[in-house]
């Protein structure tokens, strides 16, 4: 499935403030923590827990978000479907990179051991 403009579009301007609250409940309800989501989000993007914190309450876009990010190197190991679109073969980057963190929240959620979601 093939990413299109508009659906890039809507996923830059998407506010990270506006997409935390489901990611916290998502992990929550199926007995995970907020610390293992953050460590998580400190994997994926360098930021610790003051940095989300902040990018909370500056209200910043996906676009912003990754742009101040400095990616693992190890997130391109991240592969599937997440969301009906198979992370690989996503050509937008912002796109891929909001999809990866989709996929690692998605992993926690599910139970993965913590050293497979990191890719250790």
């Amino acid at each position: 499935m093939k990413t299109t403009p508009q659906h890039n579009k809507r996923v830059a301007e998407m506010t990270f403030a506006a997409v935390y609250p489901h990611y916290v409940a998502k992990v929550e309800k199926k007995g995970r923590t907020k610390e293992e989501l953050h460590q998580v989000i400190e994997w994926l993007t360098g930021f610790n827990e003051s940095k989300v914190q902040e990018m909370i309450n500056t209200n910043v876009t996906f676009e912003t978000f990754f742009e101040k990010a400095e990616l693992n190197p190890k997130a391109e190991l991240i592969k599937g479907v997440i969301c009906g679109y198979r992370i690989e073969e996503i050509d937008n980057v912002l796109t891929k990179q909001v999809r990866y963190l989709d996929k690692l929240i998605d992993e926690l959620a599910k139970g993965r051991k913590m050293e497979k979601i990191l890719r250790e």
